[in-house]
């Protein structure tokens, strides 16, 4: 128990979003992604979610962890499939965003949701380093109470806000650890956690990674930082982590894009240059794969959530 209080200790908590929506008309999302961790509230009306379709009941939880693909559908009858950048492109279409406190909870085919970052040592993605699924949280009314306490709050100016709002997304993140472990799900990849978030070597390559995302960050760099030779440099990291340096080092590359399309009138191409592209051809290559969609959508996509 001491190795995961060292983890939730460890971990910087975000606030992205949260919004109660009201379903428009019945659709999937084939492949719904996000950078942020998704936590979705329903309160009336159907969701399912995976390739077997699992379904969402009434009070039960939806969570979504970041980076991680998930075929989500909603509404009880069968309705047009769609792809995650349609959504993003046409959100107003399918969802109305409520912004009555009175009818949280209350709206037929609504539910509520809270988008956030967790990240270890402020540097790697806590859920997506597990790389688990999407899954269901059921029996946990603290929990679901926090979402609607966020979602309330976000909809009010009032003196506390984003204090509370804070307060209540880091209580979020440790009831959703909370439940992993009692209910006993993810072991191996907790375990495995637990241990190598202690290794100084790999935290001084996450710190290293973090500060200088558009410099060099080859194997040869890398295994100076670590003390390790350059030919086990990515043994070791992906010994410890399950990914390979590159890969993660392109993660983090990208979600640092992300970040700058979202909060920066920066230009495309000086971003992909700041998070260490010097093609700019490649960089936007490189983002439609992982997001699925081009960068000039992601730029837009909190106008688009922003109903």
């Amino acid at each position: 128990m001491e190795d995961y209080n060292k983890v939730i200790e460890s971990l910087g908590v975000r606030y992205i979003k949260a919004k109660n929506l009201v379903l428009q008309q019945p659709f999937t999302v084939r492949n719904y992604y996000d950078v942020g961790n998704n936590l979705i509230l329903l309160h009336k009306g159907k969701i399912a979610f995976g390739d077997e379709e699992q379904v969402v009941e009434e009070g039960e939880m939806l969570f979504i962890p970041g980076g991680r693909a998930t075929k989500v559908s909603y509404g009880e009858a069968a309705g047009k499939s769609i792809t995650n950048d349609d959504l993003i492109s046409n959100k107003d279409k399918f969802f109305h965003s409520n912004a009555d406190l009175d009818l949280i909870g209350d709206a037929e085919e609504s539910h509520s949701h809270v988008s956030f970052e967790a990240k270890v040592f402020d540097s790697v993605n806590f859920f997506a380093s597990l790389d688990v699924p999407a899954f269901l949280i059921t029996g946990n009314s603290k929990l679901a109470n926090l979402v609607i306490k966020v979602v309330e709050e976000s909809l009010q100016e009032l003196p506390g806000r984003e204090r509370l709002i804070t307060i209540y997304t880091e209580n979020i993140v440790v009831e959703i650890v909370r439940y992993i472990l009692k209910n006993k799900m993810f072991v191996e990849q907790l375990a495995t956690n637990s241990t190598y978030f202690k290794d100084p070597r790999l935290i001084d390559l996450f710190n290293y990674i973090k500060e200088n995302i558009g410099g060099d960050l080859s194997n040869k760099v890398l295994s100076s930082v670590a003390n390790v030779s350059e030919d086990y440099v990515g043994q070791y990291f992906k010994m410890l982590t399950g990914i390979n340096p590159q890969d993660y080092i392109e993660y983090q590359r990208m979600e640092r894009a992300v970040f700058l399309l979202r909060t920066t009138k920066k230009s495309i191409r000086d971003i992909g240059k700041e998070v260490g592209y010097k093609d700019t051809a490649y960089f936007c290559r490189r983002f439609k794969m992982m997001f699925g969609i081009p960068a000039g959508k992601m730029r837009r996509r909190e106008s688009a959530m922003n109903i």
